[in-house]
C-alpha cells in the first residue's frame, strides 16, 4: 500500500532556534520530542534563501539556476520535466494545499486548496468577524513587527486555520486513494505578530544576547552595510528595541506553529492514519532574527538564512533522532519521494534520494559530505553609487517599511558550500568568506585568506567548484548519439551495475517528458 504524504512547511524558520540545538529557550518542544521518532537532519540546507526559488526547488528537485525561478518574480520562467505534483498524480494521489503556495503551480492544480498569504486569504472564502479583524491587522502592519498582541484568539490565526483545512481535506476523502497534503504555514515570516498568550511567551528582556548584532557590518561585506543603512532609516533610531520586539514575536509565532503541528499530528493519530503517513517537517529558508543587526532576509548566504529544519518520520523510516553529519538539501525531497514510490526520477532532477539515510542504511560514501546553496539573479552588483534609490526601485515608498529582497541584495551571483565544521561563500568577483562554524557559529570572523587556514580554504574551494558543476543543468539532453548517464537515485559518488535501471537521456526516452512550463 502506498503511504500518504504530509508536508508541513514553515516560511522563514531558522534551524537553530530549538532546545535540541542548544538554544536556551524551549521554543519548539513538540517538534523536538516528535523528531526523536524519525530522522532529524541537523545539516539541512535550502537551495536558495528566497521563498519562491526554494519552493520551486522542493517541487522540481532542481536548483534555481536551472529551474530559472531565481527571484520571487520569475514563476513564468520555470523549466523542468516533471515535478512533485505530476509524480503524485501519476501514482493516484489526491492532493491538497492548505496555506501559502508561492510556487510555479496554481492553487487549481491541487484537488483541494485553501490558500492564504502573509496578509490574509487568497480567494473569496467567507471569514468570521474575528478572522476579518486579523486580516485587517496584518495588512496594516505592512510586514513590520507588532507592538501589541494580535487581535482575536488563536483560532483566527492562519496556522490554526491551515490545520483545520488539512483535517477537513482528510475527512472528505473517499475510497482508498492515498493523499498528499501540503500544510504550508505563512508564518513566522513577517509581519512579526503573535496573539496572546504567545506575544508575551518570550518577552524581549528574556532573549539571549546576540553578539553579532553589534558587529561592524563591513566585516560581512558591502551589501550588509547598505542594508543596515536602510534599516537605520526605517527604524528611526529605535533599532535595538524594535529588533528585540521582532525577535520576541518571531519566537512566539514559532511556538504557535509548534502547537498547531502537534494538533495536526494528534488529528492524524486520532484518525488512525499516523502509521500510514510519511510526515516531513521543513522550512523554505531561515531569517536573520537579529543577527548582524538585521531581521527578515536579504544579502548573501549566511547559515541563519540557508540552514533549515528538516525532519522525516513515518512508515519505513527508522527512528534515529538527530542525524548530525549528513548534508542534505531541499532539492532532495522529490527524489526521496520517487524512491519511496519506486518510480524513476524526472529527467533534470538534481537532488538525491535520502531513503538510505531514512532507513538507517549505509549511503554512498561521501555522497552527503557537502552542503550547497546559491543566490543571485545575475549581472553586476547594484551599489549606492549607481544613483538608483530604494523609492525608485520599489523597495520602499516612505521608509516606514522595507522590502529586503531587492536589486541590491539579490543581484550578482553568490554560492555557499559547507563541509565539516567550515562554511565558505564566494561570489562572481572572487570575494570570499570562510568561517569555522564550531567556534564561530554566527560567522563573525572571516578566515578567507588567513594563511593558517589555507589548506581548509583550498579544500572548500575545490568542493565548491565540484558542487557548482554537479548543479549544472542536464537539460536539454543530447538529441542524438550521446548517452546521458545518471544514477537512478541521483547519486554522484555511488557506482551501480550495468543491470541497474539507469535513467536514459535524449528526447526519445519514453521514461521522461520534454521540458515544459506548466499552464498557469
Amino acid at each position: 500500500m502506498k503511504p500518504n504524504f504530509l508536508f508541513v512547511m514553515a516560511d522563514q524558520l531558522r534551524a537553530d532556534l530549538r532546545k535540541s540545538r542548544d538554544f536556551p529557550l524551549d521554543v519548539m518542544p513538540f517538534l523536538d520530542a516528535w523528531a526523536q521518532g524519525g530522522v532529524d537532519f541537523d545539516r539541512a540546507y535550502t537551495a536558495n534563501p528566497t521563498c519562491m526559488p526554494a519552493r520551486v526547488s522542493m517541487m522540481t528537485g532542481r536548483y534555481p539556476q536551472c529551474h530559472r525561478v531565481r527571484t520571487n518574480h520569475n514563476a513564468a520562467d520555470v523549466l523542468y520535466t516533471q515535478d512533485l505534483i505530476d509524480i503524485l498524480r501519476e501514482n493516484g494521489y489526491r492532493t491538497a494545499l492548505c496555506g501559502k503556495n508561492h510556487t510555479h503551480r496554481s492553487v487549481h492544480d491541487f484537488d483541494f486548496s485553501a490558500p492564504n498569504g502573509h496578509n490574509g486569504l487568497e480567494g473569496d472564502r467567507p471569514q468570521t468577524q474575528e478572522e476579518a479583524a486579523l486580516t485587517d491587522f496584518l495588512r496594516a502592519l505592512q510586514s513590520r513587527e507588532s507592538l501589541t498582541p494580535s487581535p482575536g484568539t488563536v483560532r483566527a490565526q492562519y496556522p490554526y486555520r491551515n490545520v483545520t483545512d488539512a483535517l477537513r481535506f482528510i475527512d472528505g476523502l473517499e475510497g482508498d486513494a492515498p493523499f498528499f497534503a501540503w500544510v504550508s504555514f505563512a508564518e513566522p515570516h513577517p509581519p512579526y505578530q503573535a496573539p496572546a498568550p504567545y506575544f508575551d511567551l518570550f518577552p524581549p528582556q528574556s532573549l539571549p544576547a546576540l553578539p553579532s548584532a553589534q558587529m561592524d557590518p563591513a566585516l560581512k561585506g558591502p551589501r550588509y552595510v547598505w542594508t543596515r543603512g536602510i534599516w537605520a532609516r526605517v527604524m528611526q533610531g529605535d533599532e535595538q528595541a524594535r529588533i528585540a520586539r521582532a525577535r520576541s514575536n518571531y519566537l512566539g509565532m514559532i511556538r504557535l506553529i509548534d502547537d498547531q503541528f502537534r494538533r495536526l499530528i494528534e488529528g492524524l493519530r486520532a484518525r488512525g492514519l499516523e502509521q500510514r503517513t510519511v510526515v516531513v517537517f521543513l522550512a523554505d529558508h531561515g531569517d536573520f532574527a537579529g543577527e548582524y543587526g538585521l531581521t527578515r532576509k536579504g544579502p548573501d548566504l549566511s547559515q541563519a538564512l540557508t540552514r533549515i529544519p528538516m525532519v522525516w518520520r513515518g512508515p519505513g523510516i527508522a527512528p534515529q533522532g538527530l542525524q548530525a553529519s549528513a548534508c542534505v538539501n531541499i532539492v532532495d525531497v522529490l527524489p526521496t519521494i520517487c524512491d519511496i514510490l519506486d518510480v524513476p526520477l524526472p529527467l533534470g532532477c538534481q537532488g538525491r534520494s535520502l531513503l538510505p539515510l531514512l532507513q538507517g542504511r549505509q549511503a554512498p560514501p561521501h555522497e552527503f559530505d557537502v552542503g550547497y546553496s546559491e543566490s543571485g539573479y545575475g549581472g553586476l552588483y547594484w551599489t549606492a553609487q549607481d544613483g538608483l534609490t530604494p523609492e525608485q526601485e520599489g523597495a520602499t515608498r516612505d521608509y516606514t517599511t522595507f522590502d529586503t529582497l531587492n536589486s541590491w541584495t539579490q543581484s550578482g551571483q553568490v554560492r555557499m558550500v559547507r563541509k565539516g565544521d567550515y562554511a565558505l561563500q564566494l561570489d562572481m568577483m572572487g570575494d570570499g568568506y570562510l568561517y569555522c562554524l564550531r567556534t564561530d557559529p554566527a560567522e563573525q570572523r572571516n578566515l578567507f585568506g588567513d594563511p593558517a587556514h589555507a589548506a581548509v580554504q583550498a579544500d572548500l574551494l575545490r568542493e565548491l567548484a565540484a558542487a557548482m558543476m554537479r548543479a549544472c543543468d542536464p537539460l536539454p539532453p543530447p538529441r542524438s548519439r550521446y548517452r546521458l548517464k545518471l544514477h537512478p537515485r541521483g547519486y554522484w559518488r555511488a557506482q551501480f551495475a550495468a543491470s541497474d535501471p539507469g535513467i536514459p537521456g535524449g528526447a526519445s526516452s519514453s521514461r521522461t517528458k520534454s521540458p515544459h512550463s506548466p499552464a498557469k
